[in-house]
């Protein structure tokens, strides 16, 4: 009998003890469960941060090259580049680096989607319309949307094979590449009015603008 409460007390004990064993490990649980949501968190802030750095460089080099900025003296022009080029300093200045994490496999594809963009992009001067079909192929390819034109198949393949985060940087770059494309376009069309000195300036604007990329 004496026995029997003996061993009733030492199951009580290893039975406390492991009660509260798991409530910690419960607790400890919630808490890294509640730092992981803060961790995704601020890697979403960081990629907001550093999309919003690319859309203000690539706003302040248009307002270098707009038209209205061709159309002021010559002192005004300088005073508002001087602004400009202040501003994209400081935008500049801004540091932000969201590594993301790949496997091999996804290395790979990264690599292999980067050269292809790259391949479009060096033929820019040489042959700017097909260029543009070439680059609309392959942002159709990176769209969840039924895309308006043909969609490079192959190119797709790869990008399905990237890391998510590689994914919406490839479809960001390749929207910003023909933002610029047309915004040369219309550089060169104006070019195509335009007389004299201002003709050289344009062209030169123009040339500038496809190879920011």
């Amino acid at each position: 009998m004496a026995q029997a409460k003996i061993n009733a007390k030492a199951n009580e004990g290893r039975f406390c003890r492991s009660s509260s064993m798991a409530d910690r490990s419960s607790r400890l649980l919630e808490s890294l469960d509640q730092l992981e949501l803060r961790v995704e968190a601020l890697r979403e802030a960081a990629s907001a941060v550093e999309q919003e750095k690319e859309i203000l460089l690539e706003m302040i080099h248009s307002v270098q090259n707009s038209q209205d900025m061709r159309q002021i003296s010559d002192g005004e022009r300088e005073e508002l580049n001087l602004t400009a080029n202040r501003l994209m300093g400081r935008t500049l200045t801004v540091e932000v680096s969201v590594e993301t994490i790949r496997n091999p496999q996804q290395q790979e594809s990264l690599k292999h989607a980067t050269r292809i963009i790259d391949e479009v992009v060096n033929k820019f001067l040489d042959d700017l319309e097909n260029a543009k079909s070439h680059l609309m192929s392959l942002y159709s390819a990176c769209s969840s949307e039924v895309p308006p034109g043909p969609v490079d198949q192959k190119f797709q393949s790869i990008v399905i094979g990237c890391a998510l985060e590689d994914q919406k940087k490839i479809k960001r770059r390749l929207e910003t590449l023909l933002r610029n494309i047309e915004n040369s376009d219309k550089a060169i069309k104006l070019l195509e009015h335009s007389k004299g000195a201002g003709s050289k300036s344009l062209q030169q604007n123009a040339e500038s603008r496809l190879n920011q990329f």
